[in-house]
């Protein structure tokens, strides 16, 4: 017995030399383990749970709901604003509307800018575009003896290559113009007969003149074409405060409108559908999913979305048969001939 263990322990230590594997020398490895660490990192964010990815849809809506939403915006206004009398109009009504709002300086001057509050942390599952801040977003006011000229200088000097008068080429951002009051100014610089007689300053009442509602119509047409710039025209602040609050509301609104864009269709084999009912993995309750899913649009009657079903059970086949349509023509007549049962009552809602 004491003869036979050294050979024991020798015939070990040649094993290990002969049968030494790789994978020995990898686990053993320093450098390897943050490695191991990452891909495992990577397979549990994969395998994540779909009941966890539910939870993190829903909170991501419960953030971008618009009323939400409308709590991270704010309106920066600069300071010129406040001195025109109707100032108070809009400060009341950006006050009454839920947002934040700070008196900043602008660039350019007399300008309002929208931002938005990215939240911390971001939810799980919404792309990054979804909670781009809205700082491309600018209205610029102008008052109406300036808005004139720079229709002057576009309708009277200027040509298609000339830059918009109000902005600088340099300006990283397009704004949109408001002007206020635009018409009342126009019928008070209108001559009556007495300054018709004896005109003080032949230039200035010839540039006056020369700028009408024809000319501001003009100069509205080459903005839209030229320059994709779109210009407001109110009688007051109180029409202005009204356009502002529902545009912000609009952007309110903008980041759940991407969310639900980016978000696949419901209907799927590891989770429910919008209705409520179960779609088991080997998919049982699918069929029933897709028909709710074209039901959902418009002016689609259930004996339609039969016949539909019917056809292509699936989306995939209804894809795979709109792909292979040569021309457009069969693309458009693809359901057109499907056979309608318009007397019986589809039970697909319950499969």
């Amino acid at each position: 017995m004491a003869k036979v263990g050294p050979r024991r322990a020798g015939g070990s230590y040649r094993g290990r030399r002969q049968r030494r594997p790789p994978t020995w020398e990898i686990s053993d490895s320093d450098t390897e383990g943050p490695v191991g660490a990452e891909a495992d990192s990577e397979a549990a964010t994969r395998a994540r749970d779909p009941a966890e990815e539910r939870r993190a849809t829903a909170e991501a809506l419960r953030l971008l709901r618009p009323e939400r939403a409308l709590q991270r915006l704010a309106v920066r206004v600069d300071p010129a604003i406040l001195e025109d009398a109707g100032a108070d109009i809009l400060m009341e009504a950006l006050g009454s509307l839920g947002c934040e709002y700070h008196i900043e300086p602008q660039n350019p001057v007399r300008s309002l800018r929208w931002s938005r509050v990215k939240p911390e942390p971001c939810p799980y599952g919404v792309p990054p575009e979804v909670w781009a801040a809205d700082d491309q977003e600018l209205l610029l006011l102008l008052k109406p003896e300036e808005f004139l000229q720079g229709v002057f200088q576009l309708t009277q000097i200027c040509g298609p290559t000339c830059s918009v008068p109000w902005i600088s080429p340099e300006s990283p951002t397009c704004p949109h113009l408001a002007v206020i009051g635009l018409d009342a100014y126009l019928w008070s610089r209108q001559p009556n007969a007495q300054e018709m007689q004896q005109p003080e300053s032949p230039g200035v009442a010839r540039a006056e003149v020369a700028v009408g509602w024809p000319e501001v119509e003009e100069a509205l047409v080459l903005l839209q074409l030229w320059a994709n710039l779109d210009v407001l025209l109110v009688a007051s602040w109180q029409e202005l405060s009204q356009h502002v609050c529902a545009f912000t509301k609009a952007l309110a609104q903008r980041p759940f409108k991407q969310f639900q864009e980016c978000t696949a269709f419901p209907f799927c084999t590891a989770g429910r559908c919008v209705t409520g009912k179960r779609v088991t993995r080997d998919g049982t309750g699918l069929q029933g999913a897709w028909w709710r899913q074209i039901r959902q649009f418009n002016r689609v009657s259930p004996a339609v979305a039969d016949a539909v079903v019917t056809a292509f059970p699936s989306p995939r086949l209804l894809q795979q048969a709109y792909l292979a349509c040569s021309t457009e023509q069969e693309r458009l007549t693809l359901l057109a001939d499907l056979p309608v049962k318009v007397d019986e009552v589809s039970d697909r809602s319950n499969s």
